[in-house]
């Protein structure tokens, strides 16, 4: 008797089920919840000048290389320094005379039996010529005696040619700067006897100075000569004014890059082999710009958050110029409302809370 009151309890479960499965469900969607307050900025065209930026050292114009000319001589006295301003002509160095003294002695000595000789056989030669016009001398006779005046002229001028000579080696006994400019390098000791060819003072010639910037191919195709250039000389100094001189026919085969030489202007405090960044002037040009805050760089790209209804997409973009606080970009349009910052912290299809910055 149990058993069938049993059966219909079952029965009137599973109906009650079945009928509650069958009525409409009545769940109310929950909003989602925003990912992030934001705030956003449109992109704005901006006219930038199209500077280049480039890194180099600092070198000397040109060097001058002063030598000894003459060897074997002992260097008496040193006048120049390192350092040292030096004009065209100035005195650096000087050798003892002595031993040059006595060779011109003997030059001139040789010069004076050349020019006695010398005498001697044109007279010879005249007379000589003389007696052969009256038929008193034979043609043999007369072409020994023109013969000998032409060697006593050839010995005559080689006496004058080493007495040049040896005053030629005393006038280089003095050491002078070959052109002005400043003293960079000294290799000599007083009292050491010297080489012909020997260095003894470095110079950068009239002080001159000029930067060598690196810069690529692209870029290189915006420079040319007499472009303005400025240098920062790093440490809180001032600007430093600079042009284009020369541009570099080839590039570096390692960094390939092209050297652009500028010439430093005016006074300054750079320094030869100080590692300076430049500046070199261009055309100004108007580009759509952004905030660099607004720019989220992922996964070697650069992305910003364009506001899409509630929802923001994650668009690449592509850099360009900087200029102080904003950023030169292109794949953006200038009326998207673009999330100016916090964009990190998103994701592509997040939904967002919009707020007035």
């Amino acid at each position: 008797m149990r058993l069938p009151a049993l059966q219909t309890l079952f029965f009137c479960l599973v109906f009650s089920t079945f009928a509650q499965a069958q009525k409409p469900s009545t769940t109310v969607a929950v909003p989602t919840k925003p990912a992030l307050t934001v705030s956003t900025v449109k992109p704005q065209n901006t006219t930038l000048k199209q500077a280049i930026t480039a890194n180099g050292s600092v070198a000397a114009w040109q060097e001058a290389s002063v030598s000894a000319e003459v060897s074997g001589l002992r260097l008496d006295s040193l006048t120049a320094q390192v350092g040292d301003l030096v004009k065209k002509g100035q005195i650096l160095a000087t050798f003892s005379q002595d031993s040059l003294n006595a060779e011109i002695a003997a030059s001139k000595a040789q010069l004076a039996e050349a020019q006695a000789n010398f005498e001697e056989t044109k007279a010879n030669a005249s007379r000589a010529r003389d007696l052969a016009a009256q038929g008193f001398y034979s043609a043999q006779a007369q072409t020994q005696t023109v013969a000998q005046e032409k060697a006593s002229q050839a010995r005559l001028d080689a006496a004058k040619a080493n007495l040049t000579l040896q005053e030629l080696r005393l006038s280089h006994s003095v050491l002078r700067a070959p052109d002005a400019g400043v003293i960079t390098a000294r290799n000599a000791a007083v009292g050491s006897v010297v080489a012909a060819g020997t260095e003894l003072f470095r110079m950068n010639r009239q002080n001159r100075l000029e930067w060598r910037g690196e810069v690529t191919v692209t870029e290189l195709a915006q420079i040319q000569r007499g472009t303005a250039v400025t240098l920062d000389s790093g440490n809180g100094g001032s600007k430093i004014k600079g042009v284009v001189r020369q541009i570099a026919p080839n590039l570096d085969p390692q960094t390939r890059h092209a050297v652009v030489y500028v010439d430093v202007l005016g006074a300054n405090t750079l320094k030869v082999g100080q590692f300076v960044r430049g500046e070199f002037a261009g055309a100004s040009s108007t580009v759509v710009t952004l905030p660099a805050s607004a720019i989220v760089p992922r996964d070697g790209f650069n992305y910003v958050f364009v506001l899409a209804g509630s929802k923001v997409v994650q668009t690449k973009i592509t850099l360009g110029q900087r200029s102080g606080a904003l950023v030169a970009v292109q794949g953006v349009k200038l009326d998207s409302a673009v999330v100016a910052s916090g964009a990190a912290f998103l994701t592509d299809g997040d939904t967002v809370k919009v707020v007035q910055p």
